[in-house]
């Protein structure tokens, strides 16, 4: 073999190397990237049968705790459209009626199946991509309280 098709080898070697540990590291981060939707995304876009990031206002009324104790049945919209929620685990202290949530799931024959739902640290926080859902849907009536995404 000569010198040149050594070198040859080498580099294709090299190469296949480099190209497979960019396809493992990307197929890493595809397994952890979560998209975020609001009700009326879901609507327009199917999501199929990945996890997401479902975001909205918990509507007034909706919140059902099932006689398990275990499980909880809410409803998320975003003024326009409504997702009911099913959520099995101990909800955040701050979760109540008309305020902002992110739950992170999947749906399962139109019910989104959440495995970790979030709420607001304080009054006048609304999660970014909740407030922007909302503005979005043109139905977003601004009251006193300033909204602030986080830092």
């Amino acid at each position: 073999m000569t010198r040149k098709k050594r070198r040859l080898y080498m580099l294709g070697l090299a190469l296949l190397g480099l190209g497979a540990a960019t396809a493992l590291t990307l197929t890493a981060f595809e397994d952890n990237i979560v998209f975020f939707f609001s009700p009326t995304q879901l609507q327009s876009q199917p999501v199929g049968d990945r996890n997401f990031r479902l975001g909205g206002l918990v509507e007034q009324g909706s919140v059902q705790k099932q006689p398990d104790g275990v499980t909880t049945r809410f409803v998320v919209t975003d003024t326009v459209n409504s997702v009911p929620v099913t959520y099995r685990g101990q909800l955040p202290d701050l979760f109540r009626e008309g305020q902002g949530v992110v739950a992170e799931g999947r749906m399962a024959g139109g019910v989104f199946q959440a495995r970790e739902v979030l709420a607001k640290h304080d009054e006048n926080y609304m999660p970014p991509e909740v407030a922007d859902a909302l503005k979005q849907a043109e139905h977003f009536k601004a009251t006193n309280k300033t909204l602030k995404p986080s830092s």
